[in-house]
């Protein structure tokens, strides 16, 4: 396996990066190595949609222990002071919507409007679980082939 590929699995599973990061580069190796293009658009995208999994589990069952750690206390508190402004920004403007509104942010490909933002975003507003894991996998699948016709596009421009 080339390094690529691996670099390429690690951004999709990092939050910020995500599949933003690790789609066109496992793009990029797939046509360079003749792999159908399909395969490693399933994997990436898989590989954000069990991320979600993750990211519920640790929030539900590993956050509060690990608040009692100093540094991580310090850098969720801060982390959340900033991103609640946008949550309550957010839900102001797009609470009619729903699930939807959810499937929309997540699906936006920029950074920190990705899976785990979407999970973060659920979490604290108590959102229904099974509802938002579907609404959060149906934007990681949207901004997949956003990326995917993106970088499409621009290898064929350039190679």
């Amino acid at each position: 396996m080339d390094l690529r590929l691996i670099y390429a699995i690690i951004l999709t599973i990092l939050p910020i990066s995500e599949l933003r990061g690790g789609l066109p580069l496992a793009i990029i190796y797939a046509t360079e190595h003749n792999i159908p293009i399909i395969l490693i658009f399933s994997l990436i995208i898989l590989l954000n949609i069990l991320v979600i999994f993750f990211i519920f589990y640790f929030l539900d069952n590993l956050h509060h222990v690990f608040m009692n750690i100093k540094f991580y206390k310090k850098f969720f508190e801060f982390y959340v002071k900033r991103f609640q402004k946008k949550i309550d920004k957010f839900e102001k403007k797009y609470s009619t919507l729903g699930f939807l509104a959810l499937t929309l942010f997540v699906a936006v490909p920029l950074p920190i409007t990705g899976a785990w933002s979407g999970c973060l975003v659920s979490w604290m507003l108590d959102l229904d679980r099974k509802k938002s894991i579907i609404a959060i996998s149906s934007g990681v699948i949207i901004a997949g082939i956003i990326i995917l016709f993106g970088t499409m596009g621009f290898i064929n421009l350039f190679f």
